[in-house]
């Protein structure tokens, strides 16, 4: 089986998925025969040729628009579909992993399509913020068109060839619909926490009508919220709370990644970086000492057995650029084409395998957790199906930075504290506050487990965070079948 043949056998689950998810993340029914038929392994993008003709790029781009808005729905609810198939039903996340490949392809000849028309004037490409959601908004080039939803080439002078005079291309069906699709499902899903809230409210009045709390100081059902002194800084729980460690961690690996964007059915990873750190026991003594860091005032410490790996992009990502990634982390995707023999990490088994054995070996550290677990669902072979039979374990930094550290201290800016990694890791001495966060993979996670280790040995002395009221017992961290 070549590299990219499993990509069509994923096809293979579908009947699997069929019996489970019968609607997508937007309550669309899914047509799951359209699904068998996309062409996985060819790809999806509609090509508009070498020197396309205008409305070539217009139909082209709306042919490409319609599939990723029909598919990445689908992708989104496959997540909670698999979590919650308790029968069993599918064995394998591999259909997922095959749409999220096609899908990053198939976003690279969209932007393809975008870069285009934009070179030939057809249009200028706005990238803006929609809600919860990014857009790339198409305007008018130039503003010889009064209609704001019409592109006009000047076919002549931009060297149409075939055409003469001017072209006149619609923009309103072709604007991209990302934002709105996101911000739609997420006000959907408030509705019904909402509705469901308000049932249990109501079912618990009927239930215990002018029943208080303990000692008869407040009603049970309160809306006063309102609280004094201290208490109205400590930060409320939360779902974010089940990834804190417990009191008896002790050998993590931490890890973070570097990605061309944060949708990981759009985006690709390239640069991982992870290492070791016991949290209480020594550092062994048979692991290399002196490792280097590209910051040169990062020390080693009590780290061991680390690791950076370097992915690439396709020809078609490279060629567009990337030039937000390369200012944040210096990365700069025009280098890393697999066609200059740069390895993707989608299509590198032998990564993935060597990976997801390291994240079940230990628990796993990440700053903002759920961000690198969503990257590999949907990029690890084999990584959901571990998850879900409870053999990975994952500890998140970033509740500990909101539940833990007195620093965090809420302001308008931050309405729950400054819980970045660079924040935590000053406040925590493992970051000289000269210095910012590197943004890469190794030297992230090195100042991630440092402020880990520097934090738990203090929180220890006072008695508080796994050592406090509520603390647990164990390791800590989420993982599938675990009671705590």
């Amino acid at each position: 089986m070549t590299d990219s043949a499993w990509l069509e056998t994923a096809k293979d689950d579908i009947a699997q998925w069929a019996m489970v998810m019968t609607k997508d993340a937007d309550d669309n029914p899914i047509d799951w025969r359209w699904v068998r038929s996309l062409d996985l392994f060819g790809g999806l993008g509609h090509t508009s040729g070498d020197n396309p003709a205008p409305q070539a790029i217009h139909d082209a781009l709306k042919a490409d628009y319609a599939v990723r808005d029909r598919l990445e729905p689908i992708i989104a609810q496959c997540s909670t579909a698999f979590m919650t198939d308790f029968d069993r039903i599918i064995a394998s996340y591999r259909l997922p992993r095959a749409l999220a490949y096609v899908n990053r392809r198939l976003n690279d000849t969209i932007n393809t399509l975008l870069d285009a028309g934009e070179r030939r004037h057809l249009w200028k490409v706005s990238r803006e913020r929609q809600g919860r959601g990014m857009a790339a908004v198409l305007k008018p080039y130039s503003s010889a068109t009064a209609n704001p939803n019409q592109g006009t080439l000047d076919a002549e002078a931009e060297g149409a060839d075939g055409f003469a005079g001017t072209v006149d291309i619609t923009l309103d069906d072709i604007q991209d619909r990302s934002a709105a699709i996101l911000n739609a499902r997420a006000e959907r899903r408030r509705a019904k926490r909402e509705q469901s809230h308000a049932g249990r409210v109501d079912m618990a009045r009927a239930n215990l009508s002018g029943a208080t709390a303990p000692g008869g100081s407040v009603t049970l059902f309160s809306n006063d919220s309102s609280s004094s002194g201290a208490a109205a800084h400590k930060p409320k729980s939360d779902w974010r709370d089940a990834y804190l460690p417990g009191r008896d961690v002790d050998m993590v690996m931490g890890i973070d990644i570097e990605t061309t964007g944060t949708d990981p059915a759009r985006d690709y990873i390239i640069d991982v970086g992870f290492e070791f750190m016991n949290m209480v026991s020594p550092r062994p003594t048979d692991v290399p000492n002196g490792y280097a860091y590209e910051q040169g005032y990062y020390d080693a410490g009590d780290a061991y057995g680390q690791s950076r790996l370097d992915f690439g992009v396709p020809p078609a990502n490279a060629a567009l650029g990337n030039e937000l990634i390369r200012k944040l982390t210096g990365i700069d995707v025009r280098d890393r084409s697999s066609k200059a023999g740069h390895r993707l990490f989608d299509e590198w088994p032998e990564a993935q395998t060597g990976l997801l054995a390291r994240l079940t070996q230990q628990p796993y550290v990440a700053h903002n957790a759920t961000f690198e677990h969503s990257w590999f669902m949907l990029n690890v072979a084999g990584y959901a199906e571990a998850y879900r039979a409870g053999r990975i374990t994952i500890i998140d930094t970033l509740p500990m930075s909101r539940q833990w550290d007195p620093g965090s201290v809420p302001n308008d800016e931050h309405p729950y504290g400054d819980n970045t990694l660079d924040a935590y890791a000053k406040r925590q001495g493992a970051l000289d506050s000269a210095h910012n966060e590197r943004h890469l993979g190794l030297e992230d996670t090195h100042i991630m487990l440092v402020a880990m280790k520097h934090h738990l040995a203090t929180l220890k002395a006072q008695g508080q965070g796994p050592w406090g009221p509520g603390g647990r017992s164990g390791v800590g961290g989420k993982s599938c079948g675990r009671k705590w």
